[in-house]
């Protein structure tokens, strides 16, 4: 064999021979043209290397000591000496498996095994081809897999740009041989009478300071100049820290003792940070005792701000701790500690501000006042947390900015929707990295002051997680005996929250923590009637949409009949804010035939509307007509306000079974199945004849049966429709009832009223069928309200089908 120039093992300090104890040469494009003309095994041994990765062409040894390994080299060694080498993902495994090891290698020759005495095995092996593991065979006495071999994309031979890259990485190993200490010049022979590109770029992949995963993703680029690149990128990296530390190290040649050192790094600092435009450390400190002594905080807390900045001046400003320690008292100084706005107990104008900003809700509005009375009398906040509970869009947010107007106080609103971690209230531990304050502090102390009207808006949604239940930790906050001592674990220290007035928004009670529902007083802020839909679109939605989109008052004017065909055909909501979208739709035709210079009528027609909004689409909210025996309209409730429900009944023959379809709930099964077991035990006063029971199915049916239904309202429903199917008998026109039954035929009081009469309301349902004791919820409803309405109050079911059914029987229905 010819003798080349030679090449060294780890940065060239290590030399080897071969089989034919020759010097290893350096891999020249005439072996790797041989070497990439080999045909792969089919199988192979795999060998797993814990700490590096095995590159193409390139000699290294390794130290075998784990029996398999041990045994392969072996086994190997006495074979063909080919093995499969692969890096293993974590090098704390020791017994590697098929999902321990990384799916790309290389193939290797076994060119020297050495035992040592230690009793570990070197090998010497070079790599020849990439592979990939297709499927490992077996895993005893050691691993031997099917692989494939792995193509390498490799750029034209009179590629400039890649020629480029390669003479980059020359000059730049080059100097870095020439700048490490302990890398021996020698090494640049080597480097210099490399005459492969492919090869080059694998020996210096595998003699860099990387990691292996950073190996391994060289090794794993298909793309010989992307490869190359990626290589150049490391060893800049490499040479930048070389530089770094040769530079740090002739820094450090000095004579200066400790002290020395620290004294002038601080100075330069100083220097620096005044150039800059900054204040020193000292002056920084010196701002903050300025800060603290114009603080009304009490003596407690004026002592833990000085044994906290004590512990500021002491540290070494290059600490991570300081910053955080600096964060700390930026937190405490900011706070506003005893600073209250001064509040404005003019009831009279606090209730021309909630009229003016909101019609309708005069309950609302009234307790309100009330709140606000009481809390002028008392001069304290120990009064109930009021919750505003209702549906959505009926203004409970924007009552509490009402409020915060009317007393001249701050405005502060926290969304606890989806909020579940406890910290977000209760703040981290200041210890933890990237550790903030909750965000009841962070809001008063953007606020400024201690006492502003703070909203915590959609309270219902809290949830919890590992992370810890948030809704427990609002119990101090919203709790009067606890909040004047509220902890935060940020702060360290309690904070009063006492005169913070606290509103919660809310729309619906039963996901509330029933420990937090106690603490607070609930305000029901029902929906909206038609008729104050038409007043707050007239007097708020429109002005507010025609600013948003820039017109005024001239460019479009929609009268109130054409604000209410709006509100009856386009929107089902107790809010308004489905109709504000609406309007906003009407408000942008107008601005579009402005923009585009086209003509348009300024005062909306009926037809007009129906052009932009297209057809009226809540057609089926209306009443329909009971001409059809079994057919009763119910009202319900539901969380987005009153709805009217429509209950179907009918017969077939068969063996008296009874279906009950529309998606309801348990409830609502019941309510039917009691239902028709009353009408078999009064069969006799409903003149039915027993035997029908055993010759005919009855099938319920509630429409919609895509929306889930179920609550304890449509008892009586369930009676009439069904009475009225088996007599045949038509329930009475314009007539709607709600309320639940017993088996003795006792009709029980049910909740919700108020949306419900709206409901009926905007169905246009002139009677109304109410259990007796919900005579007192009417009486609670304005009489405005009720106005067109008939209520029948019923403590029986009999009371209820004399005044449900008719005495005229469906035209041409068969007799029973």
């Amino acid at each position: 064999m010819k003798k080349r120039d030679l090449f060294n093992i780890d940065s060239l300090s290590f030399q080897e021979f071969d089989e034919n104890s020759e010097l290893i040469p350096l891999m020249t494009p005439e072996d790797e043209e041989k070497i990439s003309n080999e045909k792969l095994p089919e199988t192979l041994p795999i060998l797993s290397l814990r700490n590096t990765v095995l590159f193409p062409g390139v000699v290294i040894p390794i130290t075998a000591g784990r029996d398999k390994s041990i045994k392969l080299i072996d086994d190997a060694n006495k074979g063909n000496k080919v093995i499969g080498v692969v890096a293993q993902k974590d090098e704390s495994v020791e017994d590697p498996t098929a999902t321990d090891i990384h799916q790309t290698g290389v193939v290797a020759r076994i060119l020297r095994v050495l035992k040592m005495p230690d009793g570990n095995t070197t090998v010497i092996i070079q790599g020849k081809k990439r592979f990939k593991v297709s499927e490992v065979i077996t895993e005893e006495p050691y691993m031997n897999a099917t692989i494939r071999e792995v193509p390498e994309a490799r750029p034209a031979e009179n590629n400039k740009e890649f020629g480029a890259i390669i003479d980059s990485i020359k000059e730049l190993a080059l100097q870095i041989i020439k700048d490490s200490p302990n890398i021996p010049s020698e090494a640049s022979f080597a480097i210099k009478n490399i005459q492969s590109n492919p090869f080059l770029i694998n020996f210096v992949s595998s003699n860099m300071n990387l990691s292996v995963n950073e190996k391994q993703s060289l090794l794993e680029t298909n793309d010989l100049k992307e490869r190359a690149l990626a290589t150049l990128k490391f060893m800049n990296m490499e040479f930048q820290k070389l530089e770094l530390k040769n530079d740090i190290q002739l820094k450090v040649q000095s004579d200066m003792n400790q002290q020395q050192r620290e004294y002038f790094l601080h100075q330069q600092m100083k220097t620096i940070q005044e150039e800059l435009g900054g204040v020193s450390y000292d002056e920084e400190l010196e701002e903050m005792k300025s800060r603290a002594k114009l603080k009304k905080w009490d003596d407690k807390v004026s002592e833990h701000f000085n044994k906290e900045i004590a512990k500021m001046q002491r540290m070494n400003p290059q600490v991570a701790e300081y910053s955080i320690q600096r964060n700390y008292l930026d937190l405490i100084l900011d706070l506003p500690w005893n600073h209250f706005s001064k509040d404005k107990f003019d009831l009279k104008r606090a209730k021309r501000i909630l009229d003016c900003d909101h019609y309708g809700l005069d309950d609302v509005k009234r307790r309100i006042i009330e709140h606000l009375a009481v809390i002028k009398l008392r001069n304290d906040m120990k009064s109930p947390i009021l919750c505003l509970y209702g549906p959505p869009g009926v203004g409970k947010t924007s009552l509490g900015k009402s409020i915060a107007e009317a007393l001249g106080r701050e405005y502060v609103r926290m969304s606890l929707g989806g909020l579940r971690d406890e910290a977000e209230i209760r703040g981290h531990r200041k210890t933890y990295i990237g550790a903030m304050p909750g965000r009841i502090l962070q809001s008063l102390k953007k606020a400024g002051t201690s006492n502003p009207v703070f909203v915590l808006d959609e309270i219902d949604k809290l949830s919890n997680s590992h992370q810890g239940d948030p809704s427990s930790a609002m119990l101090e906050v919203l709790d009067p005996e606890q909040n004047s001592e509220f902890y935060d674990n940020f702060l360290e220290m309690g904070y009063d929250l006492s005169k913070v007035m606290f509103i919660a928004t809310s729309n619906s009670l039963s996901t509330i923590q029933p420990a937090l529902l106690d603490r607070m007083e609930i305000i029901n802020v029902t929906g909206y009637t038609i008729e104050e839909k038409v007043e707050i679109a007239k007097r708020h939605l429109l002005p507010k949409q025609l600013k948003e989109h820039g017109l005024t008052e001239k460019d479009l004017k929609i009268a109130k009949g054409q604000l209410e065909k709006i509100v009856e055909g386009y929107t089902r909501e107790s809010g308004v804010r489905g109709l504000e979208k609406q309007l906003a739709k009407m408000v942008r035709y107008a601005a579009k035939n402005i923009a585009m210079e086209e003509d348009y009528n300024i005062k909306v027609t009926n037809e007009n509307i129906i052009e932009v909004l297209g057809g009226p689409k809540l057609e089926r909210d209306k009443y329909e007509n009971n001409n059809v025996a079994g057919v009763v309209t119910g009202l319900a409730w539901t969380r987005v306000g009153g709805d009217i429900l429509f209950i179907e009944s009918i017969l077939s023959k068969g063996k008296g079974n009874m279906t009950i379809t529309g998606n309801l709930g348990t409830v609502m099964k019941e309510s039917a199945t009691i239902a028709m077991e009353f009408i078999k035990s009064n069969a006799k006063e409903l003149n039915l004849d027993p035997d029908i029971f055993e010759k005919y199915n009855v099938h319920i049916h509630v429409p919609e049966g895509a929306t889930p239904k179920d609550g304890p309202s449509a008892g009586v429903t369930m009676l009439t429709s069904l009475v009225s199917l088996f007599t045949q008998r038509k329930v009475k026109k314009s007539l709607a009832m709600t309320g639940e039954i017993t088996l003795r035929g006792k009709v029980l009081p049910v909740g919700g009223i108020k949306e419900k009469i709206l409901a009926a309301k905007r169905a246009r349902i002139k009677e109304i069928l109410l259990c007796e004791d919900n005579r007192r919820d009417i009486e609670e409803i304005k009489p405005e309200y009720l106005k067109g309405l008939t209520f029948h109050y019923v403590s029986d079911m009999n009371d209820v089908i004399k005044i449900a059914l008719t005495n005229q029987k469906v035209v041409n229905a068969k007799e029973l």
